[in-house]
């Protein structure tokens, strides 16, 4: 993207997609599952009927789009979870994890029962070594040099799974989608990451808005066997 192009983003209202996920304290999900949970989320709002053509919040999602693409990650237990549950909305799962993803509003429009919730607070941990990807998963890999907390990972991998749908091919899409969106988080090799950043998949570059350096590279998306080959790096 250009820098005029990022300055016409920048001029029109901001808006963002917020997520909020479930962590009771005797029972928070693992870390990687978290993150997976939160970008097929992302999934699941961008192709949800309401987010479509004359859908009830296709009208946020361009406004949203059409801006820069922010996602801010809050954490709900209890109560709160119940109260943003009552909140227009889509609730994923993973295999323990639990994330809801609501319509796009005003950076400085937020719902009372979402903007009440902390963003703080959503390192999480991974009690074993995240498993190999499985056949089929689309892949997006974390920066191996970046140490970021559990919620602004999860927004990345958000990031890292909308530019992924962004660069597919409709054939693409449809198979991911009729999939369920099939897809892993996971640390790239430091040997690998130079490949993955230049070989031309898509690339999250972070505003610096949080935790890290502007336009640190943070996830690179890479497609599986269900999509085009230029969606994956070639392997030997």
């Amino acid at each position: 993207m250009s820098s005029n192009e990022t300055d016409l983003r920048d001029e029109k209202p901001q808006f963002v997609l917020p997520l909020v996920v479930r962590i009771e304290r005797d029972a928070p999900p693992a870390r990687t599952d978290a993150l997976e949970t939160a970008a097929r989320a992302v999934l699941e709002i961008l192709t949800d009927d309401r987010s479509l053509g004359e859908g009830e919040w296709a009208q946020a999602i361009t406004d949203w789009q059409d801006a820069r693409i922010r996602k801010v990650v809050r954490r709900a237990r209890g109560a709160e979870w119940r109260r943003a549950n009552t909140l227009p909305g889509i609730t994923v799962t993973g295999a323990e994890a639990e994330v809801r993803v609501f319509p796009p509003v005003p950076l400085d429009g937020w719902p009372k029962e979402l903007a009440k919730l902390q963003v703080s607070g959503t390192d999480l941990d991974d009690p074993a070594a995240p498993g190999p990807v499985p056949e089929g998963a689309a892949v997006l890999w974390l920066n191996p040099e970046l140490d970021m907390s559990a919620g602004k990972a999860m927004a990345q991998a958000g990031h890292g799974a909308q530019l992924l749908w962004w660069a597919m091919a409709e054939a693409d899409r449809k198979a991911w989608q009729e999939a369920g969106f099939p897809l892993a988080v996971r640390t790239a090799p430091a040997e690998d990451w130079a490949a993955l950043t230049t070989g031309g998949l898509p690339v999250v570059r972070d505003a610096g808005f949080t935790e890290i350096a502007p336009g640190s590279c943070t996830v690179v998306s890479e497609g599986s066997a269900l999509f085009a080959p230029d969606l994956r790096l070639p392997r030997t």
